[in-house]
């Protein structure tokens, strides 16, 4: 028996009753925290946990609030998970809570292929719910988002990380200079979206990953799931991947949502991709900093290619119909490599070669997906070794993050198309928004 197989059996005996301890295993994925799927007397759980402080570093409220605002939206008639328990210094675990286990799908591609009928409805009424749940009933420790104060410190974080990428910086102006008046507060789950959720037959079954909750502007719930990133391929569907806004929006609306304005909608919608695109540099400097040394972190941190390819295609109606119809420039030719020893780029494919006929057939579980995150990042290297392509511009960046040039000026919108299909092919070459970008600007690939 493990130290988390006793420590937990020590805990669930008293958080639930006497029993014993079955068919615990980690469950694949989870940016931060792990899940672990368990049994005990003959009922399935799932423990949430953070296996150290460094995990919990910076964020607003522990998982002692996180797990009271659960059981808060789960009284007031959310599909959220019921909590069972929560972790205590002396239970040896980390911090954390145990959740009773819903058998439903949450994988989103599965999801996706067959979405129930009332999905899009379900989505609608129960972000719905959330923004109703009483505000008395919030734990104090939920803080409130300050909008302006939230894109400054994105700012100060684009800064930190270098303040290099152009589009970043681009995103960054622009919504400054369209900051919306603050919106009457309502609890905002912040991480609503396809993988957060559980779907069986009947429709939606829960709603999971509450860390991120807030109190703040209802559209801002309603943009997230709307991301490209988070359609899951499913471009032609800009509702979660499973319908239309309009769909969406009327079903929130006809349960009790907000009137849904679209020009706050496009603000979160830009907001939100570009806190991810510095989310997924901030993955790349935890792992710089030893604080979380795995390879997922790394491969998250590249990423960042994506949403910038977002962004701009969010953006660039700000440039005129010239500059939108401007051919874009050829791309690089890419130097022939050496024909003597091995070149760096046949190494590292010799090593995913290895990795794939030797390892991932007979890894399991958490680890057969963090050997298919290995051979990811060996895969980037490679296509990085071939096409050498750089995001990286702090003049540029400089100039418009102080909107000293703009997407006016003559042939920049088509140079800032050229990078971002360049470096996403090179970091996400199956990303869907790729494809419909290479489409829309002309590109051949």
């Amino acid at each position: 028996m493990t130290d988390l197989d006793a420590f937990l059996s020590a805990f669930m005996t008293r958080a639930v009753g006497p029993g014993s301890l079955s068919g615990l295993s980690r469950l694949s994925g989870g940016a931060n925290m792990e899940s672990w799927a368990f049994d005990w007397a003959g009922g399935g759980y799932v423990l949430r946990r953070a296996p150290s402080a460094d995990y919990m570093a910076g964020r607003p409220y522990g998982h002692a609030d996180e797990a009271a605002l659960v059981m808060a939206a789960h009284g007031a008639g959310v599909k959220a998970p019921e909590v069972v328990g929560v972790l205590a210094d002396g239970d040896g675990m980390g911090t954390g809570y145990v959740m009773r286990r819903v058998i439903a799908e949450v994988n989103p591609a599965k999801i996706l292929a067959d979405p129930p009928p009332s999905l899009l409805a379900d989505l609608g009424r129960e972000l719905a719910r959330i923004h109703a749940i009483p505000a008395g009933t919030i734990p104090a420790a939920i803080p409130l988002m300050d909008t302006a104060a939230a894109l400054a410190e994105l700012k100060a974080r684009f800064l930190d990380y270098g303040g290099d990428r152009p589009v970043i910086a681009l995103a960054i102006k622009w919504c400054e200079d369209h900051l919306p008046p603050p919106a009457e507060p309502v609890l905002v789950h912040g991480d609503y979206r396809m993988g957060n959720i559980m779907v069986d037959a009947d429709g939606l079954s829960v709603v999971l990953d509450w860390e991120l909750a807030h109190r703040g502007d209802a559209h801002e719930d309603l943009a997230f799931g709307c991301m490209a990133v988070w359609r899951f391929g499913r471009i032609d569907q800009p509702a979660f991947g499973v319908g239309s806004l309009e769909q969406y929006f009327a079903a929130y609306e006809a349960a009790g949502g907000v009137k849904v304005d679209r020009d706050r909608f496009h603000f979160w919608l830009v907001y939100r991709t570009l806190w991810w695109a510095l989310g997924c540099l901030q993955m790349g400097q935890a792992w710089r900093s030893g604080a979380d040394p795995t390879v997922e972190r790394v491969v998250i941190g590249r990423r960042t290619a994506e949403q910038e390819l977002d962004l701009l295609l969010l953006l660039e109606a700000e440039a005129s119909a010239d500059e939108r119809d401007r051919p874009l420039p050829s791309p690089p030719v890419a130097s022939p490599g050496p024909t003597g020893e091995p070149t760096n780029r046949e190494m590292m494919q010799a090593v995913r070669d290895w990795l794939a006929s030797d390892i991932k057939p007979v890894a399991e579980g958490h680890g057969k997906f963090q050997v298919a995150v290995a051979m990811n990042a060996l895969g980037i290297v490679m296509r990085d070794l071939d096409a050498g392509a750089r995001a990286e511009d702090r003049a540029l960046a400089d100039a418009l993050l102080s909107g000293a040039v703009t997407l006016a000026q003559p042939g920049l919108l088509a140079e800032l198309r050229r990078a971002v299909i360049d470096k996403c092919a090179v970091d996400s070459p199956k990303y869907a928004s790729l494809a419909a970008a290479r489409r829309q600007w002309g590109d051949a690939g």
